[in-house]
């Protein structure tokens, strides 16, 4: 019963302070997409629930996740990121993108999201693409994997078939319009040189003319992160800072890595992002 009046009175302390606070800023990593059914890669053992194909291969995420396969072996580079594209596709987000979105809608300098998710599932939510950052970019965007030019295009019409047996992508793959190679998502991998960061980095300019612009009016903003993981911590690093430059509270959703440092004010919410967004939008009047 403790437990229960404990993490009542933290729904209680963050809904007070989204309800007061002028605008909303969404932080968000891959437990945000959970409660919709998607997998968020937690550790090896995770990843290859997710992918059994690879597991086989003994290749890890960190492994699976580099520009590299897409020269050495495109088939299966295009058979895990098209795995990954179908996945996104056909899965709606979950409601607390939507209670999100009412909330920030209401405030009067809006929201903006930041996240590290590659999933497009926020503007798929009906959040608007001018106030959305996507720090390691889309798998709805592609470029080409030499790069022979700096074109980044849509690829919302994609249509990946996959040999789940072989964990292999059936050809013809995606390729550049302008040389013929291989193309490739247009998602910061890891040891990647060739991502082309400059959709990525429109956003995030659009972010700091926001983020100054509430500064102008000296408003206070509430910061609601969810689902951000300690292994790659660029969405909770942002959180923190936001947090500390504008004084106001980082309000963190997340069932195992809820802590925030003792110099950031903050309410650390243990629970899952539908289960934590729920809770508060429950004690907002």
């Amino acid at each position: 019963m403790n437990k229960l009046n404990n993490i009542t009175n933290l729904y209680k302390q963050a809904a007070n302070f989204v309800s007061n606070a002028d605008a909303l800023i969404i932080t968000a990593g891959a437990g945000m997409g959970v409660d919709s059914g998607l997998p968020d890669f937690r550790g090896n053992k995770g990843f290859w629930k997710a992918y059994p194909a690879i597991a086989h291969l003994g290749i890890s995420f960190v492994e699976m996740a580099n520009p590299r396969w897409f020269a050495d072996n495109p088939k299966l580079a295009w058979a895990f990121y098209g795995h990954r594209y179908n996945l996104y596709k056909k899965t709606n987000p979950h409601k607390g993108f939507e209670i999100l979105k009412k909330i920030g809608q209401q405030k009067e300098y809006g929201y903006f999201v930041y996240t590290s998710n590659v999933d497009g599932h926020f503007q798929k939510a009906g959040f608007n693409e001018a106030f959305i950052e996507e720090v390691h970019g889309s798998i709805n965007y592609l470029q080409c994997s030499i790069p022979c030019n700096t074109n980044i295009y849509v690829g919302d019409k994609l249509h990946i078939e996959i040999d789940e047996k072989k964990f292999e992508a059936y050809e013809p793959l995606p390729h550049c319009p302008e040389c013929g190679a291989v193309a490739r998502p247009n998602i910061l991998m890891f040891g990647d040189w060739n991502w082309l960061s400059h959709r990525s980095e429109e956003q995030s300019n659009r972010f700091e003319n926001y983020i100054y612009n509430l500064k102008k009016q000296k408003a206070k903003p509430v910061i609601i992160e969810i689902g951000a993981g300690t292994a790659v911590p660029t969405v909770r690093l942002k959180s923190e800072r936001l947090a500390s430059e504008f004084e106001t509270t980082l309000i963190r959703i997340n069932p195992r890595d809820f802590h925030i440092p003792h110099y950031v004010k903050g309410i650390e919410i243990p629970a899952g992002a539908l289960e934590g967004i729920f809770g508060i939008a429950n004690e907002i009047n």
